[in-house]
């Protein structure tokens, strides 16, 4: 795959794009528990005799999450799931993790199965997949969970803990060959990020990261952080600062693609807005490293940013288009319409159109309309639509 794309810039109409779209049939059912493999049949037979779901999708709606058929669009199953609820893929290409109240809980996707097994955790945040593991972070405690999805399927696998310094909204990665990069703060301030190796001895960390938020990789194994004055990138056994052009220029949320050295990133200027809506996003490059930043003439929020199948960089920006950058030349190379113009809500808690991404398909949320869109990111073309009972709030899918 490459980083360098250097298609024509075109912008299309929506006219352009119009094609028939049937609406997908809702199949709604009652929802299930998930059940643990027998002892004669172990965890890959029992998943393979559960697995029902095509290419599954999961998203969360106010009461409950929703199990799609990721090519007809198809509600396959309605669990109901009191509370707010978030989603990450488990990174074994079959589960999901939901951060409940509780803690992380396993759902099956491919077999539509809401399971018992749970990660208990304080205040459950930011979960990330590298080197083989699947990292839990417990913003209300600091404990980190790490253990190996492919071990999932017959309750929980066994997994190694650690607890940071200080309980903090935080992130962990685990590294190749061992080891671990955790976040470094309290309750009053973040401040960088500490390395420890695969006997939990501290080998670096870096504190010029004020605000760090939010984890992506990117190629060679390179870890990018973001911070309220920049990123701090870890490769190669140490720490580089990436200095943001303006005294407050904070990236929160980024995007990363395995085989590509750029990372996108959100770009916000004013500390004192109650909800700044920007229309810049900034390209990191973390083999140089530098910082980029790209106007897309239009607003997005945080469930906005994606990345291709060839490394393109995705932003679905609040005039209900996906804007196509190339990270190397950080420039807008293509832009297509898939909703109505839309306003970010002020919590962020409340659903918002979002941007999904797997392989060359994105799929796109309107809450507003209760509808749900694939498009194929190759034409640019809406493939298929569908209505939803209820409005999406999260999506994810594995």
């Amino acid at each position: 795959m490459r980083d360098e794309l250097r298609r024509p810039r075109r912008r299309r109409s929506r006219a352009a794009l119009s094609v028939p779209a049937a609406v997908a049939a809702l199949g709604l059912a009652a929802t299930a528990c998930g059940q643990a493999a027998g002892p004669d049949g172990g965890a890959e037979e029992a998943a393979n005799t559960a697995a029902k779901v095509d290419d599954a999708l999961v998203a969360t709606y106010d009461g409950g999450v929703y199990v799609i058929d990721g090519t007809t669009l198809e509600v396959v199953e309605d669990l109901r799931l009191d509370g707010f609820n978030r989603l990450n893929p488990a990174g074994d290409g079959r589960h999901v993790l939901v951060s409940t109240s509780s803690g992380f809980r396993v759902l099956d996707a491919a077999g539509a199965e809401l399971t018992d097994a749970e990660f208990e955790a304080s205040k459950p945040g930011h979960v990330v997949r590298h080197a083989g593991k699947t990292v839990l972070f417990a913003d209300g405690s600091g404990e980190v969970t790490s253990f190996d999805p492919g071990e999932l399927g017959e309750g929980l696998p066994e997994a190694e803990t650690h607890t940071t310094e200080h309980a903090h909204h935080g992130v962990a990665v685990a590294l190749e060959g061992g080891g671990l990069a955790t976040t470094i703060g309290d309750e009053e301030e973040r401040t960088g990020v500490r390395i420890l190796d695969a006997d939990g001895e501290e080998t670096a960390r870096n504190e010029r990261c004020p605000g760090v938020h939010g984890e992506e990789t990117a190629r060679g194994g390179a870890l990018l952080f973001g911070c309220e004055d920049g990123a701090l990138v870890y490769s190669g056994g140490g720490f580089t600062k990436i200095d943001s052009p303006d005294d407050y220029g904070r990236i929160g949320n980024q995007a990363g693609h395995e085989d590509s050295r750029y990372v996108l990133g959100d770009y916000k200027t004013d500390p004192e807005a109650e909800l700044e809506r920007p229309e810049r996003v900034s390209v990191l490059d973390t083999a140089e490293p530098t910082l980029e930043l790209v106007d897309l003439g239009t607003s997005y929020s945080f469930r906005s940013l994606g990345r291709g199948p060839d490394g393109e960089a995705l932003v679905l920006g609040t005039d209900g288009a996906v804007h196509v950058i190339d990270p190397a030349a950080a420039e807008v190379t293509d832009s297509f319409p898939v909703i109505g113009e839309w306003r970010e809500p002020l919590e962020w808690q409340q659903p918002r159109p979002t941007l999904f991404v797997r392989g060359a398909t994105a799929y796109v949320t309107d809450p507003g309309e209760k509808r749900l869109y694939a498009v194929d990111l190759g034409s640019g073309q809406v493939r298929t639509e569908a209505a939803l009972p209820e409005a999406l709030n999260e999506i994810t899918g594995v």
